[in-house]
Protein backbone atom coordinates (compact mmCIF):
# COMPACT_ATOMS: atom_id res chain seq x y z
CA UNK A 1 0.00 0.00 0.00
CA UNK A 2 2.59 2.04 0.73
CA UNK A 3 4.14 1.98 -2.85
CA UNK A 4 0.64 2.57 -4.53
CA UNK A 5 0.35 5.49 -2.50
CA UNK A 6 3.66 6.65 -3.60
CA UNK A 7 3.71 5.49 -6.89
CA UNK A 8 -0.08 7.42 -7.44
CA UNK A 9 0.45 10.79 -5.57
CA UNK A 10 3.46 11.74 -7.16
CA UNK A 11 3.42 10.81 -10.45
CA UNK A 12 2.72 12.99 -13.67
CA UNK A 13 -0.60 11.79 -14.71
CA UNK A 14 -3.06 12.11 -11.96
CA UNK A 15 -0.95 13.10 -9.24
CA UNK A 16 0.71 16.01 -7.39
CA UNK A 17 3.57 17.65 -9.34
CA UNK A 18 6.51 17.69 -7.19
CA UNK A 19 8.58 21.08 -9.80
CA UNK A 20 10.89 21.40 -11.94
CA UNK A 21 12.61 18.06 -13.29
CA UNK A 22 11.52 15.53 -9.84
CA UNK A 23 9.47 12.57 -9.85
CA UNK A 24 8.85 9.61 -7.92
CA UNK A 25 9.82 5.95 -8.99
CA UNK A 26 9.13 3.13 -6.45
CA UNK A 27 11.53 0.44 -6.75
CA UNK A 28 10.34 -2.46 -4.82
CA UNK A 29 12.16 -5.46 -3.04
CA UNK A 30 13.27 -8.03 -6.04
CA UNK A 31 14.41 -11.32 -6.87
CA UNK A 32 17.09 -11.76 -9.41
CA UNK A 33 18.16 -15.42 -11.05
CA UNK A 34 21.94 -13.86 -9.05
CA UNK A 35 20.38 -13.21 -5.71
CA UNK A 36 16.96 -14.80 -4.38
CA UNK A 37 17.16 -13.05 -0.88
CA UNK A 38 14.91 -10.50 -0.55
CA UNK A 39 16.27 -7.10 1.47
CA UNK A 40 18.46 -8.30 4.48
CA UNK A 41 18.08 -4.70 5.91
CA UNK A 42 18.08 -0.81 5.22
CA UNK A 43 21.76 -0.95 4.25
CA UNK A 44 21.28 -3.86 2.05
CA UNK A 45 17.96 -2.59 0.47
CA UNK A 46 20.12 0.74 -0.93
CA UNK A 47 23.02 -1.50 -1.74
CA UNK A 48 21.20 -3.65 -4.26
CA UNK A 49 19.69 -0.50 -6.17
CA UNK A 50 23.56 1.24 -6.15
CA UNK A 51 22.91 0.83 -9.90
CA UNK A 52 20.59 3.41 -9.78
CA UNK A 53 23.13 5.82 -8.22
CA UNK A 54 25.81 5.46 -10.51
CA UNK A 55 23.68 5.47 -13.82
CA UNK A 56 24.98 8.16 -15.87
CA UNK A 57 21.84 9.82 -16.13
CA UNK A 58 22.36 10.29 -12.13
CA UNK A 59 25.72 11.75 -12.27
CA UNK A 60 25.11 15.00 -11.41
CA UNK A 61 23.68 14.24 -8.18
CA UNK A 62 25.58 14.43 -5.12
CA UNK A 63 23.85 13.60 -2.28
CA UNK A 64 21.15 11.00 -1.27
CA UNK A 65 18.76 11.17 1.50
CA UNK A 66 17.79 8.08 3.14
CA UNK A 67 14.43 7.78 4.77
CA UNK A 68 12.61 4.95 6.28
CA UNK A 69 8.61 4.91 5.39
CA UNK A 70 7.27 3.82 9.10
CA UNK A 71 7.53 7.65 10.96
CA UNK A 72 5.28 9.81 10.97
CA UNK A 73 6.52 13.50 11.19
CA UNK A 74 6.87 16.34 8.80
CA UNK A 75 10.40 17.78 8.01
CA UNK A 76 11.99 20.29 4.83
CA UNK A 77 14.72 18.18 3.34
CA UNK A 78 15.93 21.15 1.69
CA UNK A 79 17.18 22.62 5.20
CA UNK A 80 18.31 18.99 6.04
CA UNK A 81 20.19 18.98 2.72
CA UNK A 82 21.70 22.68 2.92
CA UNK A 83 23.29 21.31 6.81
CA UNK A 84 24.85 19.12 5.41
CA UNK A 85 26.08 20.44 2.51
CA UNK A 86 27.10 23.65 4.90
CA UNK A 87 29.22 21.28 7.17
CA UNK A 88 30.66 19.97 4.37
CA UNK A 89 30.03 16.36 6.06
CA UNK A 90 30.02 12.64 4.76
CA UNK A 91 27.56 12.00 6.52
CA UNK A 92 24.55 13.62 8.50
CA UNK A 93 22.38 12.55 10.70
CA UNK A 94 18.73 13.58 12.12
CA UNK A 95 18.48 13.49 15.84
CA UNK A 96 15.36 13.94 18.20
CA UNK A 97 16.63 15.94 21.16
CA UNK A 98 15.19 13.74 24.50
CA UNK A 99 14.32 13.59 27.96
CA UNK A 100 15.51 10.45 29.68
CA UNK A 101 12.19 8.58 30.23
CA UNK A 102 12.18 8.58 26.25
CA UNK A 103 15.97 8.31 25.98
CA UNK A 104 15.98 3.94 26.87
CA UNK A 105 13.48 3.21 23.63
CA UNK A 106 15.90 4.56 21.43
CA UNK A 107 19.66 4.32 19.34
CA UNK A 108 21.23 7.16 21.17
CA UNK A 109 24.47 9.47 19.94
CA UNK A 110 27.00 11.78 21.33
CA UNK A 111 28.10 14.65 19.74
CA UNK A 112 31.18 16.99 20.41
CA UNK A 113 31.18 20.89 20.85
CA UNK A 114 30.66 21.24 16.90
CA UNK A 115 27.88 18.85 16.44
CA UNK A 116 29.69 15.98 15.03
CA UNK A 117 28.65 12.71 16.23
CA UNK A 118 31.62 11.16 18.33
CA UNK A 119 29.25 7.61 20.04
CA UNK A 120 26.72 5.79 20.16
CA UNK A 121 24.65 3.76 22.24
CA UNK A 122 21.63 1.16 21.46
CA UNK A 123 18.61 1.89 24.13
CA UNK A 124 21.37 2.14 27.10
CA UNK A 125 20.40 2.29 30.94
CA UNK A 126 22.13 3.44 34.22
CA UNK A 127 25.32 4.42 33.79
CA UNK A 128 25.94 3.86 30.05
CA UNK A 129 22.84 6.24 29.85
CA UNK A 130 24.50 8.63 32.12
CA UNK A 131 27.26 8.84 29.72
CA UNK A 132 25.31 9.42 26.60
CA UNK A 133 24.31 13.02 27.91
CA UNK A 134 25.40 16.01 25.60
CA UNK A 135 25.11 19.43 25.70
CA UNK A 136 22.37 20.08 23.18
CA UNK A 137 22.60 23.81 22.95
CA UNK A 138 24.89 22.90 20.16
CA UNK A 139 22.51 21.81 18.01
CA UNK A 140 20.51 25.20 18.57
CA UNK A 141 18.09 24.09 21.59
CA UNK A 142 18.01 26.95 24.61
CA UNK A 143 19.44 26.57 28.16
CA UNK A 144 15.82 25.25 28.97
CA UNK A 145 14.64 22.67 26.91
CA UNK A 146 18.42 21.67 26.66
CA UNK A 147 18.41 20.55 30.35
CA UNK A 148 14.94 19.27 30.03
CA UNK A 149 16.58 16.96 26.85
CA UNK A 150 20.08 16.06 27.67
CA UNK A 151 20.40 13.55 25.39
CA UNK A 152 19.97 12.87 21.27
CA UNK A 153 18.35 10.12 19.41
CA UNK A 154 18.75 8.76 15.77
CA UNK A 155 15.63 9.13 13.99
CA UNK A 156 17.13 6.56 10.91
CA UNK A 157 16.91 9.28 8.65
CA UNK A 158 20.17 10.39 6.80
CA UNK A 159 21.76 12.61 4.11
CA UNK A 160 25.21 10.75 2.52
CA UNK A 161 27.40 12.50 -0.44
CA UNK A 162 26.74 10.07 -2.86
CA UNK A 163 30.52 8.88 -3.37
CA UNK A 164 30.72 7.85 -0.08
CA UNK A 165 27.31 6.14 -0.31
CA UNK A 166 28.47 3.82 -2.61
CA UNK A 167 31.80 3.29 -0.60
CA UNK A 168 30.54 2.62 3.06
CA UNK A 169 28.14 0.11 0.59
CA UNK A 170 29.96 -1.06 -1.59
CA UNK A 171 33.84 -0.80 -0.51
CA UNK A 172 34.19 -0.34 2.83
CA UNK A 173 31.30 -2.44 4.31
CA UNK A 174 29.98 -4.99 1.64
CA UNK A 175 28.50 -7.27 4.06
CA UNK A 176 26.96 -4.98 6.40
CA UNK A 177 22.90 -5.37 6.27
CA UNK A 178 21.75 -1.74 8.46
CA UNK A 179 22.57 2.09 8.64
CA UNK A 180 21.43 2.47 12.15
CA UNK A 181 23.30 -0.58 13.77
CA UNK A 182 26.38 -0.88 11.62
CA UNK A 183 27.18 1.61 9.04
CA UNK A 184 26.43 4.75 10.77
CA UNK A 185 28.89 3.61 13.94
CA UNK A 186 31.75 2.62 12.10
CA UNK A 187 31.69 5.44 9.73
CA UNK A 188 31.47 7.68 12.56
CA UNK A 189 34.81 6.57 12.98
CA UNK A 190 36.68 7.72 10.58
CA UNK A 191 34.54 9.87 8.47
CA UNK A 192 32.63 13.44 9.53
CA UNK A 193 29.60 12.23 10.41
CA UNK A 194 27.03 15.20 11.56
CA UNK A 195 24.35 15.75 13.93
CA UNK A 196 21.15 17.36 12.35
CA UNK A 197 18.55 19.11 15.13
CA UNK A 198 14.60 18.17 14.22
CA UNK A 199 13.03 19.06 17.34
CA UNK A 200 9.75 18.49 16.31
CA UNK A 201 6.96 15.67 16.62
CA UNK A 202 8.01 12.61 15.30
CA UNK A 203 7.16 8.76 15.87
CA UNK A 204 8.44 5.66 15.03
CA UNK A 205 5.03 3.79 14.07
CA UNK A 206 6.89 0.44 13.18
CA UNK A 207 4.96 -1.81 15.55
CA UNK A 208 1.38 -2.69 15.88
CA UNK A 209 0.61 -0.52 19.30
CA UNK A 210 2.57 2.77 18.05
CA UNK A 211 0.95 2.82 14.86
CA UNK A 212 -2.21 2.07 16.71
CA UNK A 213 -1.58 4.98 19.38
CA UNK A 214 -0.52 7.71 16.28
CA UNK A 215 -3.48 7.04 14.07
CA UNK A 216 -5.66 8.06 17.41
CA UNK A 217 -3.95 10.72 18.50
CA UNK A 218 -4.67 12.41 14.95
CA UNK A 219 -8.48 12.64 15.84
CA UNK A 220 -7.45 14.08 19.46
CA UNK A 221 -8.16 17.96 19.92
CA UNK A 222 -5.97 19.98 19.60
CA UNK A 223 -3.47 16.33 18.11
CA UNK A 224 -0.11 16.00 18.51
CA UNK A 225 0.45 16.12 14.79
CA UNK A 226 -0.95 18.28 12.56
CA UNK A 227 -1.89 16.82 9.19
CA UNK A 228 -4.31 19.78 7.99
CA UNK A 229 -1.15 22.42 7.75
CA UNK A 230 -2.26 24.64 4.35
CA UNK A 231 1.00 25.76 4.14
CA UNK A 232 2.99 21.73 4.48
CA UNK A 233 -0.26 19.22 3.96
CA UNK A 234 0.07 15.80 3.81
CA UNK A 235 -2.19 14.23 0.99
CA UNK A 236 -2.51 10.93 -1.01
CA UNK A 237 -3.72 10.75 -4.15
CA UNK A 238 -7.81 10.87 -5.16
CA UNK A 239 -9.63 8.75 -5.17
CA UNK A 240 -12.92 10.15 -6.38
CA UNK A 241 -15.60 9.19 -3.64
CA UNK A 242 -18.93 10.74 -2.96
CA UNK A 243 -18.47 12.55 0.94
CA UNK A 244 -19.35 10.00 3.72
CA UNK A 245 -23.17 9.71 4.85
CA UNK A 246 -23.79 9.92 7.94
CA UNK A 247 -27.49 8.77 9.26
CA UNK A 248 -28.48 9.80 12.82
CA UNK A 249 -25.50 9.07 14.49
CA UNK A 250 -23.20 10.06 17.46
CA UNK A 251 -19.26 11.25 16.73
CA UNK A 252 -16.86 12.30 18.89
CA UNK A 253 -13.26 13.42 18.14
CA UNK A 254 -12.76 10.71 15.17
CA UNK A 255 -12.16 11.55 11.52
CA UNK A 256 -14.39 9.83 8.84
CA UNK A 257 -12.86 9.06 5.34
CA UNK A 258 -14.74 9.77 2.07
CA UNK A 259 -17.56 7.17 0.77
CA UNK A 260 -18.36 5.76 4.35
CA UNK A 261 -22.39 5.13 5.11
CA UNK A 262 -22.79 5.53 9.02
CA UNK A 263 -26.13 4.63 10.29
CA UNK A 264 -27.46 4.93 13.80
CA UNK A 265 -24.37 4.16 15.75
CA UNK A 266 -22.04 5.53 18.52
CA UNK A 267 -18.46 6.66 17.17
CA UNK A 268 -15.74 7.72 19.40
CA UNK A 269 -11.98 8.42 19.27
CA UNK A 270 -11.90 6.48 16.18
CA UNK A 271 -10.27 6.81 12.98
CA UNK A 272 -13.01 5.12 9.96
CA UNK A 273 -10.89 4.54 6.81
CA UNK A 274 -12.29 5.03 3.28
CA UNK A 275 -15.60 3.17 1.57
CA UNK A 276 -16.24 1.83 5.56
CA UNK A 277 -19.91 0.81 6.16
CA UNK A 278 -21.77 0.48 10.08
CA UNK A 279 -24.69 -0.11 10.74
CA UNK A 280 -27.23 0.70 12.91
CA UNK A 281 -26.91 0.05 17.07
CA UNK A 282 -23.28 0.16 16.39
CA UNK A 283 -20.06 1.47 18.63
CA UNK A 284 -17.64 2.24 17.55
CA UNK A 285 -14.60 3.24 20.59
CA UNK A 286 -10.80 4.06 20.32
CA UNK A 287 -10.74 1.56 16.88
CA UNK A 288 -9.03 2.71 13.60
CA UNK A 289 -11.67 0.83 10.36
CA UNK A 290 -9.08 0.69 7.61
CA UNK A 291 -12.12 0.57 4.94
CA UNK A 292 -12.42 -1.47 2.20
CA UNK A 293 -11.40 -1.65 -1.17
CA UNK A 294 -14.65 -1.96 -3.24
CA UNK A 295 -18.65 -1.61 -2.34
CA UNK A 296 -21.12 -4.16 -2.39
CA UNK A 297 -24.51 -3.14 -3.30
CA UNK A 298 -27.66 -3.28 -1.32
CA UNK A 299 -28.96 -5.90 -3.18
CA UNK A 300 -25.85 -8.06 -2.61
CA UNK A 301 -25.68 -7.42 0.96
CA UNK A 302 -29.49 -9.04 0.91
CA UNK A 303 -28.26 -11.53 -0.57
CA UNK A 304 -25.42 -12.16 1.71
CA UNK A 305 -27.82 -11.83 4.52
CA UNK A 306 -30.44 -14.05 3.29
CA UNK A 307 -27.51 -16.94 2.40
CA UNK A 308 -26.13 -16.86 6.21
CA UNK A 309 -23.14 -15.20 5.20
CA UNK A 310 -21.33 -12.11 6.08
CA UNK A 311 -21.41 -8.55 4.28
CA UNK A 312 -18.66 -6.25 4.36
CA UNK A 313 -18.35 -3.75 7.20
CA UNK A 314 -19.65 -3.72 10.60
CA UNK A 315 -23.17 -5.68 11.33
CA UNK A 316 -25.61 -4.28 13.30
CA UNK A 317 -25.43 -4.12 17.03
CA UNK A 318 -21.28 -4.51 17.01
CA UNK A 319 -19.41 -3.20 19.83
CA UNK A 320 -15.54 -2.61 18.70
CA UNK A 321 -13.15 -1.25 21.56
CA UNK A 322 -9.60 -1.12 21.39
CA UNK A 323 -9.07 -2.47 17.73
CA UNK A 324 -7.38 -2.30 14.68
CA UNK A 325 -9.34 -3.80 11.73
CA UNK A 326 -8.10 -4.28 8.45
CA UNK A 327 -9.33 -3.94 5.51
CA UNK A 328 -12.37 -5.70 3.68
CA UNK A 329 -12.97 -7.30 7.11
CA UNK A 330 -16.69 -8.79 7.54
CA UNK A 331 -17.98 -8.68 10.78
CA UNK A 332 -21.05 -9.94 11.94
CA UNK A 333 -24.13 -8.69 14.04
CA UNK A 334 -24.28 -8.46 17.58
CA UNK A 335 -20.28 -9.12 17.95
CA UNK A 336 -18.08 -7.99 20.57
CA UNK A 337 -14.74 -7.28 20.14
CA UNK A 338 -13.54 -5.69 23.40
CA UNK A 339 -10.93 -8.24 24.34
CA UNK A 340 -12.88 -9.39 27.00
CA UNK A 341 -10.03 -11.85 28.52
CA UNK A 342 -7.33 -8.86 28.64
CA UNK A 343 -4.88 -10.73 26.74
CA UNK A 344 -1.60 -9.04 26.07
CA UNK A 345 -0.38 -11.58 23.09
CA UNK A 346 -2.68 -14.04 21.30
CA UNK A 347 -2.40 -15.46 17.23
CA UNK A 348 -6.27 -16.73 16.34
CA UNK A 349 -4.83 -16.08 12.18
CA UNK A 350 -7.17 -18.95 11.58
CA UNK A 351 -9.98 -17.76 13.03
CA UNK A 352 -9.54 -14.01 11.68
CA UNK A 353 -7.78 -12.22 14.07
CA UNK A 354 -4.90 -11.65 16.35
CA UNK A 355 -4.04 -9.43 19.63
CA UNK A 356 -1.24 -7.81 19.99
CA UNK A 357 0.02 -5.64 22.93
CA UNK A 358 -3.78 -6.22 24.11
CA UNK A 359 -4.65 -4.39 20.61
CA UNK A 360 -7.59 -6.39 18.81
CA UNK A 361 -6.54 -6.71 14.93
CA UNK A 362 -9.02 -7.82 12.46
CA UNK A 363 -7.19 -9.30 10.00
CA UNK A 364 -7.19 -8.34 6.15
CA UNK A 365 -10.25 -10.02 4.30
CA UNK A 366 -11.46 -11.67 7.31
CA UNK A 367 -14.98 -13.29 8.15
CA UNK A 368 -15.99 -12.51 12.11
CA UNK A 369 -19.55 -14.51 12.63
CA UNK A 370 -22.49 -13.26 13.80
CA UNK A 371 -22.28 -12.78 17.79
CA UNK A 372 -18.90 -13.58 18.18
CA UNK A 373 -17.16 -12.28 21.34
CA UNK A 374 -13.74 -11.47 21.43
Amino acid sequence: SLNRHLSRTYNFGSGVRIGGDGFVEVLSATQTPTDKEWFQGTADAVRQYCWVLEDIKNRPIEDIVILSGDHLYRMDYLDFVQAHRDADADVTVAALPCDEERATSFGLMKIDADGRIIDFAEKPTGDALEAMKVDTTVLGLDSVEAAEKPYIASMGIYVFKKSTLIELLKTDYPNAMDFGGEIIPEAAKERKVQAYLFNDYWEDIGTIKSFFDANLSLAQQPPRFEFYDPQQPIYTSPRFLPPAKIEKSQIGESIISHGCTLAQCTIDNAVIGVRSHVEAGCVIEDTMLMGADFYESEEERHALLAAGKVPMGIGQGTTIRNSIVDKNARIGRNCNIVNVRGVEEENHEDEGYIIKSGIVVICRNAVIPDGTEI
